[in-house]
C-alpha cells in the first residue's frame, strides 16, 4: 500500500536526464525496490521462526509456551507486540519527508523484524508444509500482479479510492470479528472466511496499483539529479510492496491452511 506521496522533490535549475538514462535508472530503481522488499520478507520470516522456536516447545505432542512465550504472547504484552508494527508505520508516515534515506532503511528493517515477532505464532497454527506451499503460491501471485502493474498501459490510479475503502472495510470487519470472539468466546468461521476473501482481493489490487505508482513516482523524481530522494523513495516503495505481499500471504494462509 502506498505510504506517502513520494512526489516531487524537484529543485529548480537541476538538469533533466535523457529518456534512455531514465529507462536504465528505472530498471535499477525497481530492482532496488524488489531487493529491499525481498530482504524485508526474509527478515520477517527468520525473526518469526526464531521467536516461535524460543517461545514454544513441544510437550506431549502439543506446542506449549515457554516462559518467554508466556510473557510475550500470553500476557497483555501481546497487544504491544501486535501494535508495535503499526506504531512504526505511523512514525514513518509522519516523518517521511524529513527522514533521510539511511533512517528510512533502518526503520524499514525494524518494522520487518517487529512484524516477524507479531506473526510468529503462525508456525504453531499451521503445518510447516502448508506455510511453505502458501508462501510460494503467494510469491507467484504477487509476481504476476506486480508485473501487470509495471507493464500495463492502463491508468490504475482510479483504483486507489476503492482499494482504500475496501481496506477500511476489512479493518472495521476485523475489529468487529475480534470483538465478537472476545464477547462470545468462540470463533465465527463464516465471517472470518468472508473477511479473508475480501482482504485477499484488496491486497491483490494494491499490488498492481502500488507497482504502477512506484514506477510513476520514479519518473517524477528521475527528472532531477536528487539521489537521496530516489533512494528514500525506493525504500518506501519496498515498504508498500512488502505490506501487499504480507497481506496476500497471511490471508491466503488463513483461507487454505490446514490447522493442526
Amino acid at each position: 500500500m502506498s505510504q506517502y506521496d513520494n512526489a516531487p522533490y524537484a529543485q529548480p535549475g537541476m538538469a533533466t536526464r535523457s529518456g534512455v538514462a531514465v529507462d536504465q535508472g528505472l530498471r535499477s530503481y525497481m530492482l532496488g525496490v524488489y531487493n529491499y522488499m525481498t530482504l524485508g520478507v526474509a527478515l520477517t520470516g527468520v525473526v518469526a521462526y526464531a521467536m516461535f522456536m524460543a517461545s514454544f516447545q513441544q510437550v506431549g505432542g502439543r506446542m506449549v509456551p515457554t516462559e518467554l512465550g508466556q510473557v510475550i504472547y500470553g500476557s497483555p504484552l501481546k497487544w504491544v507486540v501486535m501494535l508495535a508494527p503499526l506504531a512504526v508505520i505511523i512514525f514513518m508516515s509522519v516523518r517521511s519527508h524529513r527522514m533521510s534515506a539511511a533512517t528510512a532503511q533502518m526503520t524499514f528493517w525494524l518494522y520487518a523484524a517487529l512484524v516477524g515477532v507479531s506473526v510468529a505464532t503462525i508456525f504453531g497454527r499451521f503445518d510447516i508444509n502448508t506455510i511453505a506451499r502458501t508462501f510460494f503460491i503467494s510469491a507467484a501471485a504477487f509476481a504476476g500482479l506486480s508485473m501487470y502493474g509495471y507493464l500495463t498501459k492502463r491508468d490504475l490510479s482510479g483504483m486507489g479510492t476503492f482499494l482504500v475503502m475496501g481496506l477500511i472495510g476489512v479493518i472495521i470487519a476485523s475489529i468487529v470479528h475480534l470483538g465478537l470472539m472476545m464477547v462470545y468466546q468462540t470463533s465465527f468461521p463464516a465471517l472470518n472466511f468472508a473477511i479473508s476473501c475480501v482482504a485477499l482481493l484488496v491486497f491483490a489490487g494494491f499490488t498492481a496499483y502500488d507497482t504502477q505508482s512506484i514506477k510513476d513516482t520514479y519518473y517524477e523524481l528521475a527528472q532531477y539529479a536528487d539521489g537521496e530522494a530516489v533512494a528514500k523513495s525506493s525504500i518506501f516503495g519496498a515498504l508498500s510492496l512488502y505490506q501487499d505481499f504480507l497481506g496476500i500471504f497471511l490471508n491466503l494462509l488463513n483461507l487454505t491452511g490446514s490447522n493442526e
